[in-house]
Order: C-alpha cells, then structure tokens, then sequence
C-alpha cells in the first residue's frame, strides 16, 4: 500500500501542552496527583454546563463506571444501537447486563427513539444514547422514554465533544454521560475519558469506583470493590491545554466540514443530517455511497493515492460475541454498508479536501 500521506486523523499539540507536561515533570507530579487533574475537571465541567465531571483513563472505562453506579448489573437490559463503536456494548457486559440492540435513523443515523420503545421489557433498567459521528440522538424523545418507563438514562459522548442540541451540550440531559479523549478525538489526553453527572451522590460514588473503593474519612480502607480507572495528571495536563483551544477547534471542523459538502456537489454522496436544533461537533465527517461496492471502490482508489478512510462500524450484533442472526435492523445495516470517514482532523487545508473529491467524483 502507498504512504499515507493524509491520515483520518492526527491530533493538534501545537498549543501549551509541551508546557505543562514539562511542568509535571518538574514537579515530579506525574501520577494520579497533581493540580491539572482538578483543572481539568473543572474546565470539562464549566465547559459542558455540569456540576460534576470526572477524570478516567479512557472512555471505556467511563462508560463502565457509569452503568456500575446506576446499579446496573446481571438481570438488566440496555437498549443500545447496533450501529455503534464496540466499547458502548462491551461495557454493558463488562457488568453483567445484555445489550438490547436498536436500529437507526436513516436521516441522521442515531438510534431510533420509535425501535427503542418497541424493545422495551419488564428488564429493562436503561437507554444507552451514544451520539455518533459527532451528531447527536433525539434527547427530549428519548428521555420522555426514560420518564414513561422508569429508566435510567446514559449518554455515550466519546464521538460528541463540543455537540449541542438547542444550545444544550449533550452529556446534559440523562443520567450520567461519558466522553473520551483518545488521539483520534476532538480534542485528547493520548487516553483518557471524563464521566460527568449533576448528582453529588452519583459523583462521590463515580470518584470511590474509580480509586479501588477508597473510603471517606480513612486511609486505605476500601468497603467496596474498586478499580483502578484514574487519569495521570501528564495526560490532565494535555487535557487541560486542548481545551484552553477546543473553541477554535469546533469552529474549524465546521469549515472543514463545510467544504467537504461544497467540494462533494454533483456526487451521489449523501452526508449525515442533523437532528432537529443540533449544532454538530463534526467529529467523523461522514458520507454515504450509493451502495457497498462503489463505497469499496472509492476507498480502494483514496488509498492508492495516500489518502487514509474508514468504513463506517460493523454492526455489534453481527461479531461473534454478540451475534444475533434472526436480529434485523434494516436502516443500521444499510448505513453500516455503504458508509464512509473522511479525513477529519481540523487543520486539514482545502486542497486536500479538493483532492480527496476530485478522486470521489472520478469513481462515482
């Protein structure tokens, strides 16, 4: 295969994140103590318009603190979409519930608030929303569900830092919600995750969880089993410099997003849609194909001109560990078929994006 000369992603450490690394090396505060984690936190909390925001070590863990201080666990279901990273189902399992999977919306592929309700049982305990691709679920549909039926409410934001619906970040309107800052997120730490909540109980047992169990009030005596799951204050510490940038970052995503509409008229190529009052964070720009193989065909032909692309995910309920082979989800699976990434990192230029359509174009 050629050189990739245009990555899917690449992060942007061109702000103080030398900085402050270089401070916490200094200081020889390098571990799960220092004063950037609570910077950090705090900042991710302002930012998001919640009261709590907690650190972890990546957004997989996020998500499995989250389910284990709702009290989820064997016996319970979770509603999540098929359509979705692996990590969103995993941690279902992780505590001993099953994922119930849903199909998507065919406008803005997110999970489909009508499928979700026809899923519904007595064992039911909650609605995973996980916002893919940086657009957002139906919130106030979804959490209209939760009211009716008495369930918890999760909202999986790895893909949605920075997406707001009516002017409301999202992570705001259930539960408790995760996020993740791996190097391929809008903005990162290398690994890293944030579990945010509006709770001070939920938050005291989130922070217990995370540090193996720790009591209040006594040193090294844990009354509950506990995990291992802090952030390092080095990767708070780059945390902490992305977001002193993450506005100008979610404005350049925009125009880069922008342009890949612009740059793709006269394509048979269809963009994801927004859900209503959404301001998308624009985090995988993402396109469909008219069908698999001309999708196949256009990634084939990126490739051998450098140009990195990722299928849209497989669907969950389709890999080994969780296949259901009498489960039909129409809309997800077509999705999942004829979808592509582009290139989506917020410093790429319009000439790439120029050259990226000229190859499209030329395969469609």
């Amino acid at each position: 295969m050629p050189r990739i000369r245009i990555p899917i992603y690449q992060p942007d450490l061109s702000g103080n994140e030398r900085e402050y690394v270089l401070e916490c090396l200094d200081s020889s505060w390098i571990s799960s103590k220092g004063h950037f984690i609570q910077e950090f936190e705090a900042g991710f909390a302002r930012f998001t318009g919640m009261p709590h925001a907690i650190s972890v070590c990546n957004g997989t863990v996020a998500l499995h603190l989250a389910l284990l201080a709702l009290g989820i666990g064997p016996g319970d279901e979770v509603i999540v979409p098929s359509l979705t990273y692996i990590a969103s189902v995993n941690a279902i399992r992780y505590v001993g519930a099953t994922p119930v999977f849903c199909d998507s919306l065919p406008n803005t592929w997110q999970m489909d608030p009508a499928d979700v309700e026809q899923r519904i049982t007595p064992r039911t305990r909650a609605i995973m929303a996980v916002h893919l691709y940086g657009g957002a679920c139906e919130m106030s549909r979804l959490a209209a569900l939760c009211a009716r039926y008495g369930l918890k409410l999760v909202e999986d934001c790895a893909e949605a830092i920075g997406t707001r619906l009516n002017g409301r970040h999202v992570g705001t309107f259930g539960d408790v919600a995760t996020f993740s800052f791996f190097g391929n997120k809008t903005i990162t730490t290398g690994e890293g995750g944030m579990v945010v909540c509006n709770d001070s109980a939920l938050d005291s047992m989130l922070r217990r969880l995370r540090g193996q169990g720790l009591a209040a009030n006594r040193e090294y005596w844990h009354d509950i089993i506990g995990y291992n799951y802090r952030m390092t204050n080095i990767c708070a510490a780059i945390g902490f410099a992305q977001l002193e940038r993450i506005d100008t970052i979610l404005k350049r995503k925009t125009r880069l997003a922008t342009s890949y509409r612009r740059a793709m008229t006269g394509t048979p190529m269809v963009f994801q849609h927004a859900s209503p009052g959404e301001s998308s964070s624009h985090w995988m720009i993402t396109m469909l194909a008219p069908n698999a193989s001309s999708r196949d065909l256009i990634r084939e032909r990126l490739a051998n001109a450098g140009i990195e692309t990722r299928p849209t995910f497989p669907l969950v309920h389709h890999m080994p560990m969780y296949q259901d082979i009498s489960l039909q989800l129409p809309i997800a699976e077509d999705i999942s078929r004829r979808g592509m990434n582009l290139p989506s990192w917020h410093a790429l230029g319009d000439e790439a994006v120029e050259e990226i359509a000229t190859i499209v174009k030329a395969s469609t």
